[in-house]
């Protein structure tokens, strides 16, 4: 990962740190945006505060902005690179008249390099999507015996219509070995080996579903 162009301090929001793997953010909502990056595995490539765009003031005076980060999809999926900057909606409105001169230079920038400009702000960060992504992040990581795997994924297969629930019940009997198969089931939730809908809140009742014949 290359480092940032824009030095990262302590913000009128007094929160900062560094996201594993990711970099350092400046706010909270930043922290969260790149948390979602982190988990998406469709996700290639990320840069924090990537490059450096000149833009016209209104006064006529050149100014430099510095978006907050850049990422790449996977080649497969033949996605435009993104551009973007994280942005609290009250800022937004706060500060607008400065902004947008800053946008549309990084929109115009975007164009001639064939990537997309875009803004994120709490309405598409903090949703059921991103508590979804804080609750799988931990099982992600971990690893599951090749049988263990296979044999999940065979049930659930066989079963067609399921839910975490009935997966479980349908692999064991006994309460506390069925326990003990939950990170396992999460893990290949996480990993996309079982299909979910993360855009709705997960529980033990949501659909779950194989994406092929397990072989």
């Amino acid at each position: 990962m290359d480092e940032p162009v824009r030095r990262i301090g302590i913000t009128n929001r007094s929160v900062s740190g560094i996201v594993p793997d990711m970099g350092r953010y400046e706010s909270s909502l930043e922290r969260d945006f790149m948390e979602i990056l982190r988990f998406d595995s469709d996700v290639q490539t990320f840069k924090p505060q990537p490059i450096t765009i000149e833009y016209q003031r209104a006064n006529g005076s050149v100014g430099t902005y510095t978006p907050d980060g850049y990422f790449e999809y996977v080649p497969k999926l033949a996605l435009f690179p993104v551009l973007y900057e994280i942005k609290y909606r009250a800022d937004f409105r706060k500060d607008w008249k400065n902004l947008i001169p800053k946008f549309r230079a990084a929109k115009d920038y975007c164009l001639t390099l064939g990537w997309e400009f875009k803004v994120f702000t709490e309405n598409e960060i903090r949703t059921a999507y991103l508590d979804n992504v804080k609750f799988l992040m931990p099982y992600k990581n971990r690893a599951i015996a090749p049988d263990l795997k296979h044999t999940i994924l065979i049930h659930l297969y066989d079963l067609r219509n399921a839910d975490p629930d009935l997966l479980l019940s349908a692999l064991c009997r006994d309460k506390m070995n069925r326990a003990r198969l939950i990170p396992a089931l999460w893990y290949l939730v996480s990993v996309g080996e079982i299909g979910i809908d993360l855009t709705e809140p997960l529980t033990m009742r949501s659909p779950i579903w194989t994406l092929g014949c397990p072989e």
